[in-house]
């Protein structure tokens, strides 16, 4: 009888979820210790003012509003940096997964990141802008990558019936990563003037765990039976994973697909983007990565801080760590619904209630200076949208890609779903706070519009993928191929791909 959760398979999954950990943690830290990073790159760079810093305990703002250009400059390539690094690396997720398998793949890429926790934590004993600018640089590659290996490794390892449920463990331990970063960031913790090196270092420490634990983790047997071809080894990381058992469905329906995937062949990015009978899928995957980034969730941790000030709140820096805690909870919430309630009704609620958040906070600010109370309104509709966020937009679209397509297309799809997510990510980052200046309290009515857009297109677009397995969610779209293709032009199309020599 099969086991379906074996100690194998839940050592296995968190091991590739520490990747997940890394990448929110290294999103998260380098927001609390900015001003204190700040005063380090002005000493380096011969333009600290020691006049303000006197100054700066009767008045925060003097020293703020006096950063000198050059340091600004500095600081916004220090968190740029990342998100280019991401963007440049997702395209690689393909050809590293391939290469030497997932298992190796994810030992290789743990390199970038402790070589970037190394530049950081020794910031204070070369050039520090530049040596935490190389480090999230660096940390970014490697961030790019771990954001497409460690969803698909977690999805071909996964039993059927808890493919959901452990898929959205690479969102919880995300959101875990940022939380711990806020809080070790604390000044009387690690984001003081001392230790910010080391705050900025420990975002290589669990790749270094990992490395060692990846030893002790099966390959994926999909990798090993479809790509390789290596029946026996796959047939001995399927008893590892699942207990002894009958594995003879499981054998066939890897035969069966990798039947599909002999009829594919392997796809680059360029491919896959031009090959009609993809196309369905592909728009399916990247509008649920465009759906997650530009709901404006970004913008909203970006926006909290100013918010809670106004409401009142004397250290918003707490207000906001409570926002990292509602954002593991409802996360938790969705690992429980997820293989129940479904992947669509999940992203469809989680959106849908988003919007109704952006209309609360735009009344909320917009209403503020009339009546104080509505200040409460806002901070309400953040803790409510971060909830809405973390049931179904935030964790979905990352396993959702790798459900969506068979094993010749699937690297292929998952890189260029992590660069558009990536880019999106970036495109928030740099235009929000513009955005911003020019709408004031009105900014989020755009992002009222996009979630609408959004909900009305998974409602229409997206099928439910949840209990299915990858040959079943692949024939829903060959069906809706049908309709449009005939089965001669399919097949004619797929013989070309596989016979195309383009790299």
């Amino acid at each position: 009888m099969e086991k379906q959760l074996t100690g194998t398979l839940a050592l296995a999954v968190f091991t590739a979820a520490l990747g997940s950990l890394q990448i929110g943690y290294s999103l998260g830290v380098i927001n609390a210790p900015q001003k204190v990073i700040e005063r380090h790159y002005a000493r380096s760079l011969g333009v600290y003012n020691e006049d303000l810093t006197r100054t700066d305990g009767a008045n925060n703002a003097t020293l703020e509003d006096s950063t000198h250009p050059s340091v600004v400059m500095y600081w916004s390539l220090s968190v740029a940096s990342f998100s280019i690094g991401g963007m440049l690396s997702s395209f690689l997720v393909g050809f590293v997964s391939d290469f030497r398998g997932r298992i190796k793949g994810m030992l290789g890429t743990n390199v970038l990141a402790i070589t970037a926790g190394l530049l950081m934590g020794l910031a204070k004993m070369g050039t520090p802008h530049l040596m935490v600018i190389a480090g999230r640089a660096v940390m970014g590659l490697y961030c790019g990558l771990a954001s497409g290996l460690v969803p698909m490794y977690i999805g071909e390892i996964s039993p059927v019936k808890y493919r959901g449920a452990l898929g959205t463990l690479h969102q919880l331990a995300l959101v875990t990563g940022i939380l711990i970063s806020q809080v070790i960031g604390l000044d009387f913790l690690l984001g003081n003037d001392d230790m910010w090196p080391v705050l900025l270092g420990l975002s290589g420490a669990p790749a270094i765990l990992q490395s060692l634990m990846l030893f002790l983790c099966p390959e994926s047997p999909r990798y090993l039976y479809i790509k390789v071809g290596e029946k026996e080894e796959a047939c001995k990381s399927l008893r590892r994973l699942k207990g002894d058992y009958d594995m003879t469905k499981d054998i066939s329906e890897m035969q069966a697909e990798k039947e599909e995937a002999m009829k594919e062949a392997k796809m680059s990015i360029l491919r896959l983007v031009r090959a009609s009978v993809y196309r369905q899928q592909l728009f399916v995957a990247l509008m649920m990565h465009f759906s997650q980034q530009f709901s404006g969730i970004n913008a909203i941790f970006y926006y909290s801080t100013a918010i809670f000030q106004t409401a009142g709140v004397g250290q918003p820096v707490y207000a906001t760590i409570g926002v990292g805690v509602i954002n593991i909870i409802f996360t938790l919430v969705s690992v429980a619904l997820v293989d129940r309630a479904g992947r669509r009704t999940l992203t469809l609620v989680g959106l849908g209630g988003m919007c109704c958040c952006t209309v609360a906070m735009t009344l909320g600010m917009a209403l503020q200076d009339v009546y104080s109370w509505m200040s409460y309104i806002s901070m309400t509709a953040i803790f409510l949208f971060v909830s809405f966020f973390e049931i179904g937009p935030g964790p979905i679209p990352w396993f959702f890609v790798a459900e969506l397509f068979s094993q010749g297309p699937r690297p292929a799809a998952i890189a260029l779903a992590g660069f558009c997510n990536w880019t999106s990510n970036f495109i928030i980052g740099m235009f929000f706070p513009y955005l911003e200046e020019m709408c004031g309290s009105y900014v989020f009515i755009i992002f009222t519009v996009l979630l609408f857009g959004f909900t009305v297109f998974i409602y229409l677009r997206v099928p439910e993928t949840k209990g299915k397995t990858l040959e079943e969610i692949a024939a829903v779209f060959q069906r809706k191929r049908d309709t449009s293709h005939s089965k001669a032009q399919v097949e004619t199309e797929l013989e070309t791909l596989k016979n195309s020599t383009e790299a």
